[in-house]
């Protein structure tokens, strides 16, 4: 019993939890806030670079708003980003707005477990930092973590040509809802990066959470392309209209043609219309959130199930 107690205060709480949760999830919402007016953007925000960290939104909010997550339920702040604004992203019908987190904080953890916590983690960070890496700054990861309050959906993304052919995980992706795109935030050293630019189209499967552990191992094609569709350890079919190989267990696949995309720090930002969408199954989707949003929820009795 003491060991539990004591456990919080000696070790740091996992910087990520992964979770099931049903898509879409419901369980936190976002909203911004400037110049004394407000806007829900649950379905509107998402993470274009880690390294800086960057915010994209299809809402121009000034130069200084502030991006709240709570409860769903309760209405509970979980925590803040306040943001700089730095660029825009135009295109023929819309525009887009970026912004650098310029600092951040959140109210999961009470005093003095919060800070305290955070020490620990950042302390790890530095620890095992491997100095041949481009890796953020343990400050970065903290913000990031209170971007992850709203749980972020993993998703397989499907490439193919005939001379090239892929699939990995990604979970910095979302809709930018009023603009009407979809977005996929890729690290620029991914091996599919110049085929996605020159076929502008992919495919991606909504992965259900009992899938995690497949999902995880094709991380390793971030860095080397997939040689035979046949040697995946799950089914795969043609997708509807571009006939790319998708997952025939997934919840949902959709097709995706690339309408733009640009380098933004440390990876490359992509703006997607969606061409077709075919909803297969309702179940838990494999997701991500910060491990200090799970501590937050256990407490309170209302956990998500992790894998």
């Amino acid at each position: 019993m003491w060991k539990n107690l004591i456990r919080p205060y000696v070790r740091p709480l996992p910087q990520w939890s992964t979770v099931a949760v049903a898509p879409p999830q419901q369980a936190v919402t976002a909203t911004l806030h400037w110049d004394g007016k407000s806007e829900d953007v649950t379905a509107d925000h998402t993470v274009a670079s880690l390294v800086p960290l960057v915010i994209a939104t299809s809402l121009d909010a000034g130069q200084h708003p502030v991006l709240e997550y709570r409860d769903s339920a309760t209405g509970r702040l979980l925590g803040v980003l306040h943001l700089v604004k730095t660029a825009s992203i135009a295109t023929e019908k819309t525009s887009l707005t970026l912004y650098d987190v310029a600092a951040g904080e959140h109210r999961c953890l009470g005093w003095p477990l919060r800070p305290w916590n955070a020490w620990l983690q950042n302390r790890l960070m530095l620890k095992n930092r491997s100095p041949h890496h481009f890796a953020p700054e343990p400050v970065a990861v903290q913000q990031l973590m209170i971007a992850y309050l709203c749980p972020r959906p993993v998703v397989l993304v499907s490439v193919d040509t005939p001379d090239h052919r892929n699939i990995f995980p990604m979970d910095l992706i979302g809709p930018l809802e009023r603009s009407g795109f979809f977005s996929l935030a890729l690290r620029s050293t991914n091996v599919s990066l110049p085929v996605m630019r020159e076929t502008r189209r992919v495919a991606l499967s909504d992965m259900p959470a009992t899938m995690k552990e497949v999902v995880y191992k094709l991380a390793e094609h971030h860095r080397q392309p997939l040689k035979d569709w046949t040697a995946l350890p799950f089914l795969v079919r043609p997708s509807q209209t571009f006939e790319i190989p998708v997952v025939t267990a997934a919840l949902r696949i959709q097709e995706l043609a690339i309408e733009h995309s640009q380098e933004i720090g440390s990876h490359v930002f992509f703006l997607c219309r969606v061409v077709s969408e075919e909803n297969l199954a309702e179940s838990d989707q494999l997701h991500h959130t910060a491990g200090f949003h799970q501590a937050y929820r256990r407490r309170r009795g209302t956990p998500f199930a992790e894998m």
